[in-house]
């Protein structure tokens, strides 16, 4: 069993309190998978420190010279892979391809990330005043903290991390509690590929502690969290007293829309594949299907047999297509939700219970749950569940559907599903979400787009895309008299 120290300052420490917490595999409660650091502010503060003193040197370097650095942790991290992978099964409960997915996407937002910071742009404008050149460049904040979630918890902080290192910053990382190993992944492989002392500083803890001090700290210029919605709000809150920059990444509640022209199978797949992948517990986890009357009852049906078909288990192993949900936290307020849609009366036609057959009873293992009936005033159809849960519900038709689809809280991702290009045009110009798809599931994400939400799914730059860069430095105007008028 591992114990898994902080990393400040280029050195794995143990924290100043002594303590530290377990972790558990979420496939099997009774198996520690690490025991890590319960850190103090007091380790915070040293980490910050130690970011600090790293900051004028790791800026001071060429950007080709820290894409360098940056690329060989990519090769590092593809060398790792296994690894890594076995680490995010047993810690977040994953199945192994979905594990080697994430590592993969992780590889690639770093890629494209290193090669936007050596695309980073200027721009040059005409002065009024002759003999003088105007442009602007951009320039590093300082230190950046980044707190990560549990759900993607190596892909994430590559996606954070990148474009922070790569323009110049240094990073306090903080990753979730119920995943310490794999963030402690990603810190260990850009270390292996050289990236200097200080530059990238990893502790562990509560949030209520580490947390706080890494919003709180003067010394902080930016904050990129992911995670839920009540607290990124209070981040973001924290943050303003300070006139700190935030990059809020919260929940969702996302819709794929199925009209009456919908190639059925292809609407069924992408949903399943969206509401049950990773347990239900992407951000943009298919979690409302709205469908067109007319073709409901056959498309529940076509959804319902794909999920008949999903196996259930452990995943390590091979014909496990969802493994568990991620802790016993997150198991009893799944069930919580599934007891309350059904007590508002919500049809529960396929799963609705924890999994104990089989050699699953050590574990936080739901099956896959489909209601029907559903209003849109229900819980089921309102509150990020974050499991496998899906809510499907009817639509008279694409303006219906729409409203419905727009009638929440959250703005993440959505998607429409339609054989029409003029629904499709209309669709995406009025979903009020931060991403919309046609005929691709709600999941879909590439590095080059980016990444955030509206209403209570997010706030600031979105990440990926430009957005990792603009987020992590600040604008400069320059004016230069370089000749007499």
């Amino acid at each position: 069993m591992l114990n898994l120290l902080n990393h400040i300052d280029g050195q794995w420490l143990p924290s100043a309190s002594g303590e530290t917490i377990e972790q558990l595999n979420p496939a099997d409660l009774a198996q520690v998978t690490c025991r890590f650091q319960r850190s103090t502010r007091d380790d915070v503060r040293c980490a910050i420190r130690a970011a600090e003193r790293a900051f004028t040197s790791w800026s001071g370097l060429t950007m080709a010279r820290r894409a360098a650095v940056l690329g060989d942790g990519v090769v590092c991290m593809r060398s790792r892979r296994a690894e890594i992978a076995r680490t995010i099964v047993a810690e977040n409960g994953k199945t192994m391809r979905e594990a080697l997915g994430e590592i993969d996407a992780a590889a690639q937002e770093m890629a494209w990330q290193i090669q936007e910071g050596l695309r980073l742009p200027g721009e040059i404008v005409p002065s009024a005043h002759a003999g003088v050149l105007a442009y602007t460049v951009r320039r590093p904040l300082g230190v950046v903290s980044v707190i990560s979630p549990w759900n993607f918890p190596f892909n994430v902080p590559a996606r954070k991390c990148t474009p922070a290192l790569i323009c110049g910053n240094t990073v306090v990382f903080k990753p979730a509690s119920l995943t310490p190993g794999s963030g402690a992944w990603f810190v260990r492989v850009l270390e292996e590929a050289g990236l200097p002392p200080g530059v990238l500083n990893l502790v562990t803890g509560d949030g209520a502690t580490v947390g706080d001090e890494l919003v709180r700290n003067p010394a902080i210029r930016a904050i990129s969290f992911t995670g839920s919605t009540p607290v990124g709000m209070g981040i973001h809150r924290a943050a303003a007293e300070g006139l700190i920059k935030t990059q809020m990444e919260m929940g969702g509640k996302n819709a794929l829309v199925v009209l009456a022209d919908a190639d059925l199978d292809a609407a069924a797949e992408a949903t399943v594949l969206g509401a049950f992948a990773c347990a239900g517990q992407w951000c943009t986890s298919t979690s409302r299907a709205i469908v067109a009357e007319p073709v409901r009852e056959d498309f529940t049906r076509r959804v319902l047999a794909r999920v008949a078909q999903l196996q259930i288990g452990h995943g390590d192993r091979e014909a496990t297509s969802m493994g568990p949900v991620c802790g016993r936290s997150q198991m009893e307020g799944i069930l919580q939700a599934i007891a309350r849609a059904t007590r508002e009366g919500a049809r529960l036609v396929c799963g609705g219970q924890r999994l104990r057959a089989g050699g699953l009873e050590a574990g936080c293992f739901i099956a896959p749950t489909v209601f029907t009936d559903v209003d849109p005033q229900m819980s089921v159809a309102r509150d990020e569940i974050f499991g496998p849960v899906l809510a499907i519900l009817g639509a008279a038709g694409l303006d219906e559907a729409l409203a419905l689809a727009n009638d929440s809280d959250f703005g993440l991702s959505s998607s429409l599903y339609t054989a029409s290009l003029a629904s499709a045009l209309h669709f995406v110009e009025r979903s009020q979400v931060g991403l919309t798809h046609v005929n691709l599931p709600t999941s879909l994400k590439e590095p080059q787009l980016p990444f955030g939400g509206i209403k209570h799914s997010g706030i600031g730059t979105p990440e990926a895309g430009h957005g990792g860069i603009d987020f992590f430095t600040r604008h400069q105007a320059v004016y230069m008299r370089h000749a007499v008028p």
